[in-house]
């Protein structure tokens, strides 16, 4: 009696003590971001290598038949992991209790189309974001909107999901705090990990402004500040800004497409650094909302920040001096985010 007692007894633990899977969604599913994305999600690079999964690919009706064939792909990577892949063209399915969504579908830009024209497309999508998300989702959900343009997109989706605390939604910075880190290690000869504390100030558009004053290069096992490590500031108030800003176009020149594998990596790093936190002594660039920032950003923006994690929680890095060039470029930048949430709040308000 006594053994059965404990054999059930240690069943029972063992049925207990199994992750209970999380459910992860992520949109514009059937394209080329989220091709280079899923793979690393289902196999544990992201949410960690013991935490099942249940994955949820949401696109527009027309895409249905290529999310098949991404399901039938995820399915014959045999991941011990996936426990789950659900393809829908339906919100309440694609958000119904949600603890992560990744928002990479967005309307692109297309030639001749204008920038608010652009705007109004992408408000009603994260408009409609938001609401599901609201409606559907966990209240601890935590979203991360990298649809373009993703700042605004993301105070869009996070205004229009009232329920849902506006400290759990960001969007993406981290490709461009990836590009700064790497231009600043390939000058210096390290390798890009030796590299730390870049941030990116703003909107990840071209008025975004890479800033390494605050940045460290471990240069043979010594600590030192970019500035003293790269050794011309030309460059790094020059050439380096401009092609940071301008790295997105520069891929789509070369590649006749977007960034989609750099992009994907850094939706994993983000995510990661949201679900695990971030290292000690180093921050990393995240768009989050503004209010309460002791940098002179008005408040009601998605803005990029220079990021601590810990806990799932992140806070802002409080302190960092900022000189008149950096003022100037944060200002510019902030301008921008400003016109574009403006334009866009006269679309939501219709």
């Amino acid at each position: 009696m006594l053994t059965m007692l404990t054999s059930m007894y240690l069943m029972v633990q063992a049925v207990s003590s199994e992750t209970k899977p999380i459910r992860v969604v992520v949109t514009g599913a059937a394209g080329q971001i989220a091709y280079s994305l899923l793979y690393s999600i289902a196999k544990g690079d992201v949410f960690g290598k013991d935490q099942p999964i249940i994955l949820v690919l949401l696109d527009i009706p027309p895409m249905l038949p290529v999310l098949d064939g991404v399901v039938m792909e995820l399915q014959d990577c045999a991941l011990p992991l996936l426990m789950e892949v659900i393809p829908t063209d339906k919100v309440e399915v694609g958000f119904k209790d949600i603890d992560a969504a990744i928002l990479v579908g967005s309307m692109p830009r297309k030639e001749g189309m204008e920038r608010k024209d652009l705007l109004k497309a992408n408000v009603a999508i994260f408009k409609t974001q938001g609401a599901a998300l609201d409606k559907f989702a966990k209240k601890t959900v935590k979203v991360v909107v990298v649809g373009n343009p993703a700042n605004t997109n993301c105070l869009i989706a996070s205004k229009s999901a009232p329920s849902i605390p506006k400290e759990n939604f960001s969007c993406l910075t981290r490709l461009d705090h990836n590009r700064a880190s790497s231009q600043v290690a390939m000058r210096c000869g390290v390798s890009a990990d030796k590299v730390k504390n870049v941030i990116i100030w703003g909107n990840h558009s071209s008025t975004q402004y890479p800033d390494v004053h605050h940045a460290k290069v471990d240069m043979d096992g010594l600590e030192t500040a970019a500035y003293d490590a790269v050794k011309d500031d030309t460059w790094l108030r020059g050439d380096f800004i401009s092609t940071v800003q301008l790295r997105g176009a520069a891929v789509i020149k070369a590649r006749k497409l977007s960034s989609a594998m750099s992009a994907a990596k850094a939706i994993c790093d983000h995510v990661r650094d949201i679900w695990f936190g971030t290292k000690e002594g180093e921050f990393i660039s995240m768009g989050v909302y503004a209010a309460g920032n002791k940098y002179g950003i008005p408040e009601d923006l998605i803005y990029s920040f220079p990021i601590e994690i810990k806990n799932k929680t992140w806070k802002m890095v409080d302190g960092l001096s900022i000189n008149d060039f950096s003022r100037s470029k944060m200002d510019a930048t902030a301008a921008e985010l400003v016109e574009e949430r403006d334009t866009a709040m006269d679309f939501l308000s219709q």
